[in-house]
């Protein structure tokens, strides 16, 4: 980062130091991912393989409770529980993110949540042993909360603990460990494995496996520097904290940019959700969480894997190697969401969210030309295909990953849980909202629902063009000045600098800190 002229010691130059991956940070960003993240995309596609098994339980068991089969409509209904309560719970799951990481730490929230994991694994596991059918909806809306928190509070941990050159890349891997998650959950529920009519609790039962594995380990490992010195006032608890994460003794420039932080927000306090829809020096900074978490689950990526079997059938695959189709596009998504944690930071943020969106907003529009040719003109078929590969590209690539990014970094401390909380209810809302009508827009409109998700990827993208800065290797407060200066706010700390440079014999403000803000 370029700095101009001779500015006395501040948050410019504060924790400029670019810090390394050491084995602590690798291993805390593993156990973190695997533990919770991984479970989010298993249980996003657990479900899928073994269904019609789970359906013919469903109808046996209330066969043997009532004498008589379940009416078709009512096994409809209890389906539709079963797929819904997951991303019900992760609204519900969103808006305990706020208390519990600002009572029990981010470590602490995330060991506490193992427990509904455990259990919820623990009923679906034995579902079928004790003949109900109920406990499996209620442990989906467990697994729905436990998702909830996971997605908020993973990438909200690991972004505080890393430096600010590997925050990006630190952040995007518990969005990894969701496509790992899906992938693993596509395998699994192969029919050969477990996605038949003996092997669907196990599959349902296993996802417990990676919360006990993160309740035996993350212990061990630090809690959230910024966490224990700005939240619970223990620089010493602190000091230890960057230390270990650090690998080295010398975190003094480290602890003094978080103090600064510290310092610069002790009028603010913590701010409550509703605190922060009403407080006007955050206003770009919430709406912009808002418009690219709308964007990442409106863009029509359900829909697209939605299609996807329809696709390859009409390209020809036979409909029973249509599911190892899938599981090559799960390792796609796998790949390239790798690729972005290995470039987030070389790149920037917003070259792979304009990237994203925009290889999204291409592939919908072509998808619906694909589509509606497709029983006239051969070749359509196969680029349909094309249009899917390159669609599961932008969306691992940019609108995935990198929202979770920007939320951990365009807040501070005092503001950051309620974010999450926002952007965590918004992510989750909009997720149950496209399960809820996709069906009776397809119904309705067909191919030409992609039109939509089309529009909304460019709407995105033509937001995050104009208002959304690039955030790379920047500290939380130099994000912090950047956006007030967007939108003309001066910060608690810019006050404080201008009383410094009002002293008489003080150097004369520089206006311009940074040689570009975007």
């Amino acid at each position: 980062m370029k700095l101009k002229g001779d500015e006395p010691k501040n948050s410019e130059n504060i924790g400029g130091s670019e810090g390394k991956m050491t084995l602590t940070l690798v291993l805390v960003s593993l156990i973190s991912g695997f533990g919770s993240s991984f479970q989010y995309g298993y249980n996003v596609s657990v479900i899928n393989s073994p269904a019609p098994y789970m359906q013919d339980f469903y109808n046996e068991t209330y066969f043997n409770r009532h004498g008589v089969p379940m009416d078709s409509s009512f096994q409809t209904l209890l389906w539709s529980l079963t797929v819904s309560m997951f991303p019900l719970g992760g609204f519900f799951g969103s808006l305990m993110v706020w208390p519990l990481v600002n009572s029990c730490g981010r470590k602490g929230t995330l060991l506490i949540n193992n427990l509904f994991s455990i259990v919820a694994a623990l009923l679906m596991g034995t579902s079928e042993l004790a003949k109900t059918f109920e406990v499996i909806i209620f442990s989906r809306l467990l697994m729905g909360i436990y998702a909830g928190l996971a997605s908020n509070v993973a990438p909200m941990f690991l972004g505080e603990a890393s430096p600010k050159n590997l925050r990006g890349a630190t952040g995007i891997v518990p969005q990894l460990f969701i496509t790992v998650g899906i992938l693993v959950a596509q395998i699994l529920g192969l029919d050969v494995i477990l996605g038949n009519s003996k092997g669907w609790p196990v599959l349902l039962g296993l996802t417990g496996i990676p919360s006990l594995i993160q309740l035996l380990t993350l212990p061990f490992f630090p809690e959230s520097p910024r966490y224990l010195l700005i939240q619970k006032g223990n620089e010493e608890q602190a000091r230890q904290a960057l230390q270990k994460l650090r690998g080295c003794d010398d975190v003094d420039d480290e602890l003094e940019e978080i103090s600064q932080e510290n310092s610069s927000e002790k009028e603010e306090g913590r701010l409550a959700a509703l605190t922060l829809c009403t407080f006007k020096g955050l206003r770009w900074q919430l709406a912009s969480i808002i418009v690219m978490m709308m964007g990442q689950q409106l863009s029509g990526v359900n829909a697209v894997f939605y299609y996807a079997d329809r696709i390859f059938q009409s390209a020809g695959v036979e409909s029973k190697n249509v599911q190892y189709v899938t599981v090559s596009i799960g390792a796609i998504n796998v790949v390239m969401t790798l690729l972005a944690v290995l470039i987030v930071e070389s790149l920037g943020r917003r070259i792979l969210l304009l990237a994203g969106f925009g290889l999204c907003s291409v592939s919908c529009a072509v998808l619906t030309l694909a589509l509606n040719l497709q029983t006239t003109v051969s070749w359509m078929s196969y680029l349909s295909i094309v249009c899917v590969v390159v669609y599961i590209i932008g969306h691992a690539i940019g609108a995935s990953p990198v929202p979770f990014v920007m939320i951990t970094e365009m807040f501070l401390q005092s503001s950051r849980p309620a974010a999450f909380m926002v952007g965590g209810a918004v992510h989750w809302l909009c997720n149950f909202t496209v399960g809820l009508v996709f069906l009776y827009m397809e119904a309705g409109l067909g191919p030409y629902s992609f039109l939509i998700f089309c529009a909304i990827c460019v709407a995105t993208l033509v937001y995050i063009f104009f208002i959304v800065p690039e955030t790379k290797n920047k500290t939380f407060m130099e994000i912090n000045r950047m956006m007030g200066r967007k939108k003309k706010v001066v910060t608690q700390e810019d006050k404080e600098l201008e009383d410094v440079h009002a002293v008489p014999g003080g150097q004369e403000r520089k206006k311009d800190i940074f040689s570009s803000d975007l």
